[in-house]
């Protein structure tokens, strides 16, 4: 791995060139803001130079997003009435309402609820709303495996358990030797169709293991418009989170 930089107007652009046996330059830019790019050793480096200058715009403006690309205990979340939070790609508004009874949370008509003894514990309400986004992610994540899975089993692929982390770099990561699929929990924040990307995108990884010509042909074939939900969910999804 190699580090470069070009200045475009004024704003210098760093990024990572991993030289990999790929058809095309492909260019990443991840949650950490790290730009990452791929292509053969055969490619001179004033060309590859030229193609980042070509997406400089594309990546300024991609990079704005990622700035504000924090966990929620970081950007202050008060856990009141009023805030928003994302959930399967639709905003939802928050009410807290004080009971006597069980303490829950619910969804309906563009809120979420939740139902606590004391409004004014923050760490119980934090600790509702984030144990309801977990069973939420752990049903719809099962879920998208159940939808996806088909389409690659008859490639000798044996069906993986999925678990879900937070973390910082990536939607998922494939382990291969213990037959699992770890997922981003913040992916519960995507649309349905974009957990479904993520979720072949690691399936294809029991596959081939690099990110080359053949695993993006793979894809292709499988899930044509695999670009634009990737699209949707680098640009769309994560500057929300």
């Amino acid at each position: 791995m190699e580090k470069h930089k070009i200045n475009y107007g004024g704003k210098t652009i760093e990024f990572e060139l991993h030289r990999k046996n790929v058809k095309n330059i492909n260019l990443n830019i991840k949650p950490d803001m790290t730009i990452a790019i791929s292509a053969k050793k055969e490619v001179p480096l004033d060309y590859i130079q030229r193609f980042v200058e070509g997406k400089a715009p594309w990546i300024l403006k991609n990079v704005s997003y990622f700035k504000n690309v924090q966990p929620e205990y970081v950007t202050g979340k008060d856990y009141v009435s009023g805030e928003t939070f994302k959930y399967l790609g639709k905003q939802y508004r928050l009410k807290v309402e004080e009971t006597e009874d069980e303490e829950i949370v619910k969804y309906y008509q563009g809120f979420i609820y939740i139902y606590v003894n004391d409004k004014k514990d923050y760490k119980r309400k934090e600790k509702l709303l984030n144990n309801w986004f977990r069973r939420k992610a752990e049903t719809n994540f099962n879920d998208s495996l159940n939808r996806v899975y088909p389409v690659i089993e008859k490639y000798g692929v044996k069906k993986p358990e999925i678990q879900i982390r937070t973390m910082k770099a990536r939607w998922g990561s494939c382990l291969k030797g213990k037959n699992t699929i770890l997922l981003n929990f913040e992916l519960i924040k995507a649309p349905k169709f974009c957990i479904e990307y993520v979720v072949l995108h690691e399936l294809i990884h029991f596959k081939y293991r690099n990110h080359d010509a053949k695993f993006y042909d793979f894809i292709t074939s499988l899930m044509p418009d695999w670009k634009q939900r990737k699209e949707i969910l680098d640009e769309e999804v994560v500057r929300e989170l």
